[in-house]
Order: C-alpha cells, then sequence, then structure tokens
C-alpha cells in the first residue's frame, strides 16, 4: 500500500533541451553574421555606379541629351491615416540613345507653382529596375515620396539624370 501512496515522478533529462538550445544559438549567431557582412544598401549603389560618369563632364551631356523622362498618367497621391500624403510616382524613361545603359541614377523631385523643391528622392532605375536599357528601349520607372502636407502645393514633378554607367 505504501508503494501505491509514494508519487513516482519521472526523472527528467534536459540533455536535449540543451542541444537545442545551443543549435538555436549558433544558426542564430550564423544567420545575424551573414547579414552583417552584406555591404549595405548605399554601397551596393556606389559599386553600381563606381565607373559612372558624373554631372559637368562632355561625356555625360552627350548621354543625357538622348534620355527622355516623362511623368506617366498613372501617378496618384494618397493620403494616410496621419494627414499625410503619399505620391505614388511612374514615369517613362526612354533611350534615344545609341550606346545600352548599365547604370542610371535619377533625381525625382516634386516641386511647387515656383520650382520650389518640396520633397525629392533620388532612386537607381538601372539596373534596379530593369538591367539595362538598349538603344530605342523605354522603362518604366516607379517610386513612392511620403510626408507631403496636405497643405503643399504639389504643383509638378522634375527628374533629373545625376550618374549614368553606358557600355
Amino acid at each position: 500500500m505504501d508503494s501505491l501512496l509514494k508519487e513516482n515522478k519521472p526523472k527528467r533529462n534536459y540533455t536535449g533541451y540543451l542541444i537545442g538550445a545551443v543549435v538555436g544559438i549558433v544558426i542564430i549567431g550564423v544567420v545575424v553574421t551573414a547579414l552583417l557582412m552584406r555591404p549595405s544598401n548605399e554601397q551596393q549603389v556606389a559599386n553600381i555606379l563606381e565607373n559612372s560618369v558624373q554631372p559637368g563632364t562632355p561625356e555625360f551631356e552627350e548621354l543625357t541629351r538622348n534620355i527622355i523622362i516623362s511623368t506617366h498618367r498613372d501617378t496618384v497621391e494618397s493620403p494616410n491615416a496621419f494627414g499625410a500624403i503619399s505620391m505614388y510616382i511612374k514615369g517613362e524613361m526612354t533611350n534615344r540613345g545609341k550606346r545600352t545603359l548599365t547604370g542610371v541614377e535619377i533625381n525625382v523631385s516634386v516641386v511647387d507653382i515656383e520650382n520650389k523643391v518640396i520633397k525629392e528622392k533620388r532612386v537607381l532605375a538601372v539596373p534596379a529596375q530593369a538591367p539595362s536599357l538598349a538603344p530605342g528601349e523605354t522603362m518604366m520607372i516607379t517610386l513612392s515620396i511620403d510626408g507631403f502636407k496636405p497643405k503643399d502645393d504639389r504643383a509638378n514633378i522634375l527628374w533629373r539624370v545625376t550618374a549614368i554607367r553606358a557600355e
């Protein structure tokens, strides 16, 4: 009868839990290390545009003369829950030159009626949105700019090429 009243607690073996915790910590450490080893977005853009032609050079002027960028009719603005307005801008870029473009950085500015910049954003159009832009090709450029106030006069969108890399 005494044996029935005794509590038989099974002996716990925590070895499996310990091994699982160590393996989990090692996996998390490897993932964090791999993420920290990747270059930042700014560094990746700098690497892409490393041998690009910058404004102020004759080659830059020649190349930009053959790039046509226009705002697409599907550009919209949308209010958010906090009262700010976001603009979803679409544009078309055409390469009318004779060289294939492998890197194009563009500065997009939203300006008021007096051409004062309200907000601007710099984007890497090629190769981020298309791998390259051959002569005669047209590509779509999409981006969003957030944080406009309802009273901001968003009269126009200006496109300016800031760096080009061509074959």
